[in-house]
């Protein structure tokens, strides 16, 4: 049985980190999508707040399961869940020269775990959760790039 891990902030799931997470799950048996609970950003959401939308956002797919993780390399999360490859959604040659050289270190790593990149559809490409968030404080039209629960949770963060 094929495992991949989805990690990531999702700080919120976006439209293109729910595209990325149904081709994916197109290609493995199970899909863990996990949050990452302590990220050195400044986060909007609770950890539980982002499980949930993402949970909400991904019900539609069998094979996903949502979970968290703290302060662990997420090639160890990998090897807890018996996962053989870690996809990473790409949106750009920025994206790419980050990504490379974080999984030239997960390989270092973890040899045993592939990671596999897949191009967000370019409908998302412009598209973050910072961008979003960013629009989204300023009044923006943000309906067709979140789910109708985080849309209307990011109006409650941020216009209240």
């Amino acid at each position: 049985m094929t495992k991949a891990i989805y990690p990531g902030s999702f700080d919120p799931m976006t439209a293109g980190h729910i595209g990325i997470a149904e081709r994916a799950a197109r290609l493995f048996e199970t899909l863990f999508i996990c949050v990452y609970d302590t990220p050195s950003k400044n986060l909007l959401f609770t950890t539980a707040e982002r499980v949930e939308f993402a949970q909400d956002a991904t019900q539609h797919i069998s094979n996903v399961t949502v979970t968290t993780y703290s302060r662990e390399l997420t090639v160890n999360l990998a090897r807890k869940l018996d996962a053989t490859a870690m996809v990473r959604g790409l949106r750009s040659g920025a994206d790419f020269v980050t990504e490379l050289e974080l999984a030239q270190m997960n390989r270092r790593l973890a040899p045993e775990i592939e990671s596999v990149f897949i191009m967000t559809s370019a409908e998302h490409q412009f598209l973050s959760s910072s961008l979003l968030k960013e629009a989204a404080s300023l009044g923006g039209d943000i309906s067709a790039l979140v789910t109708p629960a985080i849309a209307e949770a990011l109006q409650k963060k941020l216009l209240s």
